[in-house]
């Protein structure tokens, strides 16, 4: 074999070798691909399913996640039932929609999964097996998933089982968002009740006095009173701009304003930047409300109250200061810990326990202040934050 006919088989030999390399490493880039893909669709209709769930158990989230449920499940039809009806039913054999109450009791006896053969004249008919797995939440069995199927295969119980639970958990997250909302409306109430009798009463008497001798300060005070209160106790939207909760605490003063006459006197210091920032409905009121009531009330002389509100970049801060007769520190960090005490002030630990809420912990309340030295409060707020929106 010469030299030149040895080098071409070697020359072959290796453009072959480079050429199943580069076949091998295609197929791998392929399987890679398409184990990417399938990853990405599972996940995409996991999260496809998991906004209606976070509305609850109720006919129209059950009606939108189920088609996602059984694509996870890669199932002929799927059903969701609450123990009471049929929420949803998603696929072939609708027909079969009619016997779901009549096979969900072992589901919610034993709260435990379970299959069972399903009843069907047509021998072409792909749901033969209905796998019923119970949708926990805190505790208790909700609702049941049923996964209908030609075979139930054990491959598809433990899917059933996992999707299950997953959607158990989204259902627990609707708990939770139901839970946190009754409790911030709960609080707002508790605020709105906190509005003090007196105020009122004081207000209405101040509004008398002037009807005859200034009728249109009499008018402009009652017109003030009527909009403190409706802005107070309206009864939609968690959330206000920071615009609109000066606007009522400007209200609540003048009524004080006409009450106390030159005893009170207040600054404002508001950065136009901070106004359309949305804020927690009576997060602010209270606090102006606790500087007049603990600041002037039991004060020798005249009361000065600072209300600031300052750009700072992503956030809003704002100060609350009045030079009245102040709070025991001791007290106060009770009061902000979450035991009740008239004497501390209206709804400090409320509005505290609601900014760390929407916010987290580092957004809480921040009081400083000393018998006989007043009170300064301080509290920040982001300027955006995703969910929060003024209604």
């Amino acid at each position: 074999m010469t030299t030149a006919v040895l080098a071409a088989l070697l020359c072959v030999m290796a453009l072959a070798v480079l050429a199943l390399l580069w076949r091998l490493r295609s197929l791998y880039r392929e399987s890679g691909n398409a184990v990417d893909r399938a990853t990405y669709d599972t996940l995409h209709t996991a999260w496809s399913a998991a906004p209606p769930l976070r509305a609850g158990l109720v006919p129209e989230a059950a009606r939108r996640s189920a088609p996602h449920l059984r694509a996870l499940l890669d199932t002929p039809a799927l059903a969701l039932t609450d123990g009471e009806r049929v929420l949803a039913w998603d696929g072939i054999g609708e027909q079969h929609s009619d016997s779901v109450l009549e096979i969900i009791a072992p589901a919610f006896a034993h709260g435990r999964s379970h299959v069972t053969r399903v009843s069907c004249d047509d021998p072409e008919c792909l749901l033969r097996y209905a796998v019923l797995v119970p949708l926990h939440v805190d505790g208790r069995v909700a609702g049941v998933l049923i996964a209908y199927a030609l075979e139930a295969s054990a491959g598809l119980v433990r899917a059933a089982n996992e999707v299950a639970r997953w959607a158990g958990g989204q259902l627990e997250l609707a708990e939770l968002d139901r839970s946190k909302q009754r409790l911030i409306e709960a609080e707002v109430r508790a605020l709105r009740a906190q509005i003090s009798p007196h105020f009122i009463f004081n207000s209405l008497t101040a509004i008398a006095s002037y009807v005859r001798t200034d009728p249109e300060r009499a008018r402009t005070l009652l017109l003030d009173f009527a909009e403190f209160t409706r802005y107070s106790f309206r009864r939609h939207g968690e959330y206000t701009t920071l615009a609109e909760e000066l606007r009522s605490i400007d209200q609540y003063l003048s009524l004080e304003r006409a009450r106390f006459g030159e005893r009170l006197q207040v600054t404002l210091q508001i950065a136009p930047e901070v106004l359309p920032v949305a804020v927690p409905f009576l997060c602010m009121q209270p606090l102006v409300e606790n500087a007049v009531r603990h600041g002037m009330e039991g004060k020798v002389g005249p009361g000065h109250i600072s209300i600031q509100a300052a750009d700072a970049g992503a956030e809003a801060h704002i100060s609350i200061e009045d030079d009245g007769v102040g709070m025991d520190p001791e007290r106060l960090r009770r009061t902000l810990a979450g035991e009740p005490d008239e004497q501390t002030g209206i709804g400090l630990g409320n509005i505290d326990e609601r900014l760390r809420q929407v916010y987290g912990d580092e957004y809480g309340l921040v009081v400083e202040t000393a018998v006989g030295a007043g009170t300064k409060i301080h509290l920040r707020v982001p300027k955006y934050r995703p969910g929060i929106h003024a209604d």
